[in-house]
């Protein structure tokens, strides 16, 4: 994130010198190279005769040639050695994950040392750090790989985080570690592939009533929450009141990263917020489908309300998955839109923070400069590698084939990675000892429950509206 306080547009660097030296701006240039590579993988290792036989409506299978070599702890039982290998047996296949391990660890040390040394960091102190954390975040993979944990659903996001806060709050965070927290810098990269992800050509298939549940509900939440915790609450952190609301109402932790560089809030406001999200996810994810399942909702509307109203898109799938392949379907699709709403959450919140909460009344009308400063350009490249690969999808012959294989063979690992390196930092960051001022009087908490609270009421009313209501015909078309 930039720094804690406005700054003039004057101030800034030009954008030519904020592309080569700007955290947001390496995060486009870091995704867009690796989604690229990947992508290129896919369509070198395409079979010769491809075309023709999509034409002709042959099924065919295409790989990521890249895969062996990017892996992340496999599932394991008794042994934490088995989620890295594991010798075949008659009944069973071997698994052997050592090698992709390593694979994401030399492309990532050697993506990011090179980006920090050009932006005029120091390279040889990340590559010496960062060894460490990605120890770490492969500890948390491998906790959160056993078989027991992972019936509960408790991710490696969770785990992640409490590696990093036993860490800080107990021995403290040394300091030739910190070169490689770099927290935003792994979730903006992180958040750039996961735009390869977001196909607006598969929203099509629940595309009005996912809308109508997603487009509708999200604002309202973000705005009644916000009004709630300045106007009732009295919260005194503006920044801490947005980036709560944004990650609750919009998707997570993906849109608290980007909400908080739009209104530049604290480290510690970004760690409160997502701590809380973590929290209540993990229960969310537990509780909903019981509550489902108990009342005899349908699966669609279930699946609808879980999409809505859990904040992790890894969460809502697993969650969604307890009920039934439709809800899962369903809930992932309705937090797809949903995620759509990332960038436009950022521009806005970056346009009224510029124009309303640190406008100047006696200096004259804020410039549209001022507006581009604030706004987190990362965002840029998770819109575009969203439309590139929706065009990509449904237009190129053979397109959802070449772009699953390459989401499936190499990005979403990779994007898993970022994310896990980004929890792990996210705890090392944060001493309990910090946030306690950011929790007197229990503001946030109240704001959160409350919050989350309207989101499932609303959500469930508009999901059973648009699935049952408005849009009953095209949603029993689509299940048939």
């Amino acid at each position: 994130m930039a720094s804690d306080s406005p700054q003039d547009a004057a101030a800034q660097p030009g954008t030519l010198t904020q592309m080569r030296t700007s955290e947001d701006w390496w995060a486009i240039w870091c995704g867009t190279l690796l989604i690229v590579v990947a992508f290129l993988a896919v369509w070198c290792n395409r079979p010769d005769d491809f075309t023709q036989k999509i034409t002709g409506g042959e099924a065919v299978e295409v790989s990521s040639p890249l895969k062996p070599w990017l892996a992340k702890p496999n599932k394991w039982d008794n042994s934490p050695l088995d989620s890295f290998y594991k010798p075949a047996t008659a009944v069973a296949s071997g698994v052997n994950t050592i090698q992709g391990i390593l694979g994401v660890f030399c492309v990532i040390a050697v993506l990011f040392t090179i980006a920090t040394q050009i932006r005029g960091l120091s390279g040889a102190k990340f590559l010496k750090a960062f060894p460490v954390v990605f120890l770490l975040a492969t500890l948390a993979y491998v906790m959160a790989a056993q078989s027991v944990v992972k019936a509960y659903n408790l991710e490696y996001a969770l785990w992640a985080l409490m590696v990093g806060l036993i860490i800080s709050n107990t021995v403290r965070t040394p300091e030739f570690l910190k070169p490689a927290v770099v927290t935003e810098f792994y979730i903006k990269t992180g958040l750039v592939l996961l735009g390869a992800e977001v196909l607006m050509t598969r929203l099509l298939a629940l595309g009005a009533p996912g809308v109508m549940v997603a487009w509708v509900v999200t604002p309202v939440v973000l705005i009644s929450t916000y009004i709630f915790g300045q106007k009732v609450l009295k919260m005194e952190s503006r920044s801490l009141n947005m980036v709560i609301s944004a990650d609750m109402s919009v998707c997570g932790v993906s849109a608290a990263i980007a909400t908080a560089s739009a209104c530049k809030a604290k480290k510690e406001e970004l760690s409160l917020a997502i701590g809380m999200s973590l929290s209540f996810t993990v229960m969310m994810m537990i509780v909903l489908p019981a509550i489902i399942k108990a009342v005899g909702m349908g699966e669609i509307l279930g699946g609808a309300w879980l999409g809505g109203t859990i904040d992790s898109t890894g969460a809502v799938a697993a969650a969604g998955a307890v009920l039934s392949d439709r809800a899962m379907e369903v809930a992932a699709t309705v937090k797809m839109i949903q995620n759509i709403l990332i960038g436009v959450t950022a521009f806005c919140v970056a346009t009224y923070w510029t124009t309303v909460v640190e406008r100047d009344p006696s200096a004259d009308r804020p410039r549209l400069m001022e507006i581009w400063n604030r706004f987190p350009k990362f965002v840029i490249g998770f819109v575009l590698a969203s439309i590139i690969f929706s065009i990509l999808h449904g237009t190129l012959a053979g397109g959802p084939e070449l772009v699953d294989a390459t989401i499936k063979g190499s990005t979403k690992t990779l994007r898993g990675w970022f994310f896990c390196l980004a929890f792990v930092s996210i705890g090392l960051d944060t001493n309990f000892r910090e946030l306690l001022p950011q929790m007197r009087g229990g503001k946030p908490l109240i704001l959160y429950v409350c919050g989350q609270s309207l989101n499932l009421c609303l959500t469930l009313l508009m999901a059973w509206l648009a699935f049952h209501v408005v849009f009953r015909d095209l949603v029993e078309q689509t299940a048939r």
